[in-house]
């Protein structure tokens, strides 16, 4: 058994570093959360989104406090989920640039309207309406209880992750294919 790259010291910001390291080790299918109204618009890369339940249907994203998108989400009690497919990274990207502000993230993308005005992104594999349901907020994020309120799923079948700090792309047609190369009986699966 070899031994682990990591060990922990005393110094608070060296613990921090690591425990990045270590949950980069986990892989997190990518989203962009939107949220606002009008001109107010904003979106968030996130990976931290996760299902609550689903009798009834919730799901959990934790949030930055300090990010533009937790501001307009707790406003306007409202947001947006935006599950990327694996041709989506360029707007993981532009929705983590911190160059890009509010509405500027938005311009020349296909977008529309929820029934309480977030903005949802198009040919996204998923997208989910959310309202707040509650907000818990620790330490410097705040972890937000969304009761979903529509969805529309697309039958593309090719997802976007994020792993140990690099965009994964997963295709289901393609990743069968090798599978396939590698002599592993895939008769059951298609």
């Amino acid at each position: 058994m070899s031994k682990p790259d990591i060990h922990l010291v005393d110094a608070e910001h060296e613990i921090e570093r690591q425990f990045r390291l270590v949950m980069r080790r986990l892989a997190g299918g990518v989203c962009v959360i939107t949220a606002g109204q009008g001109e107010d618009i904003t979106g968030m890369t996130v990976t931290s989104l996760t299902s609550l339940s689903a009798a009834p249907p919730r799901l959990l994203v934790s949030i930055n406090r300090l990010a533009s998108s937790f501001t307009a989400i707790a406003r306007h009690r409202a947001f947006g989920v935006n599950i990327l497919g694996s041709d989506q990274q360029a707007l993981a990207e532009r929705f983590s640039n911190g160059r890009l502000k509010g509405h500027e993230r938005f311009e020349g993308i296909a977008w529309t309207c929820g029934s309480s005005g977030v903005p949802l992104l198009e040919r996204s594999l998923a997208m989910v309406e959310c309202q707040v349901e509650e907000i818990i907020e620790r330490h410097s994020h705040g972890i937000i209880v969304g009761r979903l309120a529509s969805m529309e799923l697309s039958h593309r079948l090719s997802g976007l992750t994020y792993w140990n700090g690099q965009y994964v792309q997963i295709d289901h047609e393609a990743d069968l294919d090798l599978l396939a190369e590698v002599s592993i009986p895939l008769a059951h699966v298609r």
